[in-house]
């Protein structure tokens, strides 16, 4: 088939180079003329394991190509998916600027059959407003359809989870568009959950509030399990080997973040809310998520005394493994909090130190490793749990730092052999 994704974000740049390891003729398109010319030299301008490869491979195949044209990569495909972002406004609805924008320039395109296809996350009915937007503006009377298709990427397993995914969801209002999408998916060999637009609309939504539900949970029990005595690991595998339950999402630490839970939870309270439901269950998990890094300030805190003019090494910055993303990333928000009272910060993480300059200047101190951002710190913090921040040498940490203090935000460390090897230690909800 020949596809045209608009918008080169994560989400459009991997859903797009996917499609074409599937065989199809794609085309990436996006108004950002230096993120094309990054592309068509060889860059990728967003850390995904295994995607710079994929890319390279289905470029040199003819099958993946990019443009700052979206006119012409809109007339040259059957199928056209808008990719762009959807930020959020202070009052938590998203800001639909840019799909009304490419649904502008979609309708002066439209000289054949199109299928455009909402991938964005997008508060439901919007699947209206761009059925009327090309309507209104279409300068030929050429049939299209609108239909909805969410992605479920988790940065860091973003291309497994498209070529493995749990499920396809697609919402549709004609036949013709099912079939299409049905066929674009057959590869993939799935569970294709259909319903209306307005169904796969709120799917999206509802799925990451739910899991972001789990996690604030799971946090606010790690905090009882902490006045008890308790570990909320032992606890989380006692209650998540319940199949009803399931293990997922059940891990406590410093509380969720990325471009995703925050941004949906969010939207979906505003959207609850303007349908006359007062979603309250929802803003709870946000009080949760938030009152968490305050917590490990505290603990913090209780471990050194007093906070100001000490030195704190902080392990990791992305929100989580594998990804250089920075947005709502906790640790980040831990970070200024410190600094606001007076704490000196060293900073180290594999991927995201780029992206942590740009936000934090020269606030902090960036080191090379996690030796050098532990030497002559009063406290390192395990804020992101990479890979290579478990395997350790825990006797060389504690003779470079200044006061031998680990504060496990993720849960990863076991609290007794640290102990036994002299260091003060606190977890998450560990008793």
């Amino acid at each position: 088939m020949k596809i045209t994704i608009i918008g080169t974000g994560y989400v459009g740049l991997v859903t797009g180079t996917c499609f074409a390891e599937l065989g199809n003729e794609v085309i990436c398109a996006d108004n950002d003329e230096k993120k094309i010319e990054t592309l068509n030299a060889g860059g990728v301008p967003i850390y995904e394991p295994g995607l710079e490869e994929l890319i390279r491979k289905n470029r040199e195949k003819g099958r993946l190509n990019f443009t700052a044209e979206l006119e012409g990569a809109v007339r040259a495909s059957d199928i056209i998916f808008i990719c762009v972002g959807t930020p959020p406004k202070e009052d938590g609805s998203a800001d639909l600027t840019a799909m009304e924008k490419v649904s502008r320039i979609i309708a002066g395109c439209v000289d054949s059959y199109k299928l455009i296809v909402e991938k964005s996350t997008v508060p439901v009915a919007t699947g209206e407003w761009v059925r009327m937007t090309i309507d209104t503006f279409k300068m030929k009377a050429s049939d299209f359809d609108i239909a909805s298709n969410p992605e479920f990427l988790r940065e860091g397993t973003a291309i497994d989870d498209f070529m493995n995914p749990d499920r396809v969801v697609i919402g549709v209002e004609s036949k013709k568009a099912e079939e299409l999408l049905r066929e674009l998916y057959e590869p993939l060999d799935t569970r294709i959950v259909v319903t209306n637009i307005r169904g796969a609309e709120i799917i999206k939504h509802a799925s990451n509030s739910f899991l972001a539900t789990k996690i604030s949970f799971i946090n606010a029990l790690s905090n009882i399990c902490e006045k008890v005595g308790t570990d909320v690991n032992a606890v989380a595998e006692g209650i998540g080997l319940d199949s009803r339950i399931n293990m997922n999402f059940l891990k406590a630490g410093i509380g969720f973040g990325g471009s995703c839970f925050p941004k949906d939870l969010k939207a979906f309270i505003y959207i609850a809310e303007k349908l006359g439901y007062p979603f309250g269950l929802l803003r709870e998990v946000q009080r949760i998520n938030e009152m968490q890094k305050e917590i490990v300030i505290r603990k913090i805190e209780s471990m050194l005394w007093n906070l100001p003019d000490k030195v704190i090494g902080v392990w990791g910055l992305a929100f989580k493994p594998n990804t250089d993303d920075i947005r709502s990333a906790p640790a980040m928000d831990i970070i200024r909090k410190l600094l606001d009272e007076g704490v000196r910060i060293k900073v180290f993480d594999p991927a995201a130190m780029d992206r942590a300059r740009a936000e934090l200047g020269d606030r902090v101190i960036y080191c090379r490793d996690i030796y050098e951002a532990a030497e002559s710190s009063d406290c390192v913090v395990l804020m992101t749990e990479w890979n290579e921040f478990k395997e350790i040498e825990w006797d060389r940490i504690k003779e470079i730092m200044r006061q031998p203090v680990v504060m496990d935000g993720r849960n990863i460390y076991d609290p007794a052999k640290l102990k036994n090897m002299g260091f003060r230690y606190a977890g998450m909800g560990r008793g």
